[in-house]
């Protein structure tokens, strides 16, 4: 049985709907990091950057972190499930773009919108700037997965196949629900999220976490 570290509405959301998408066995473990549970010495064996989340799978004796690295785990270890394209195949290489992008990109984007302060040594003017900024080049950015989701023709990143990239793209998404313009207020995107928060796996996960509505 797989084991999950989470927080609600963190970065575990996306293993978690997939777990909820495959059916496999799995419990949650609950990080508290309001209390800084993320930082503590036992979490941190788990994951020594003390983020979340923490996927274990026994089988295989892994404690496996990085929540894109999860997903595609996830992915290989259940190919029925059809949530990533074959190996070497075109599709593959264009889901891993997309992958990239959102981790690489976006979250790591959103990562300088949510905690400027990161950047700026106590200077809450300059926190300001680098928070507006980065919610500025975060909009660029939902334009380009409004425009692929167009060219796609959906309802999905890579068209009619769903795949890990497409409970990534929720998560970031739902992430700028409080920007000025919100990934809602774009109309491809704003189609993708009634579709993604339509499947059951997504809603017993949301409803899982606790999540509040409006959910994005």
């Amino acid at each position: 049985m797989y084991t999950l570290h989470y927080f609600p509405g963190n970065a575990n959301l996306v293993p978690h709907m997939l777990l909820e998408e495959i059916g496999a066995p799995y419990e949650l473990a609950f990080v508290d990091r309001d209390n800084n549970a993320h930082a503590s010495p036992e979490y941190l064996k788990l994951n020594p950057a003390g983020r979340i989340p923490v996927l274990i799978d026994p089988e295989l004796d892994l404690v496996l972190f990085e929540t894109a690295a999860i997903a595609l785990h996830l992915a290989d270890r259940h190919p029925d499930c059809n949530l990533a394209p074959p190996l070497a195949t075109k599709a593959r290489a264009t889901m891993l773009k997309w992958l990239m992008y959102l981790t690489n990109t976006l979250q790591a984007e959103l990562m300088l919108y949510f905690y400027p302060a990161r950047l700026t040594g106590g200077d809450e003017a300059l926190a300001a700037v680098v928070k507006r900024e980065a919610e500025r080049r975060v909009c660029g950015m939902l334009d380009i997965l409004d425009a692929e989701l167009l060219h796609s023709r959906g309802p999905w990143l890579l068209g009619e196949q769903y795949t890990i990239v497409d409970p990534y793209l929720l998560m970031l998404s739902r992430w700028t629900r409080m920007m000025a313009r919100p990934a809602r207020e774009l109309p491809h995107l704003r189609d993708f999220l009634g579709a993604m928060t339509a499947r059951p796996a997504v809603q017993r996960t949301f409803e899982m976490e606790q999540l509040p509505q409006p959910w994005y």
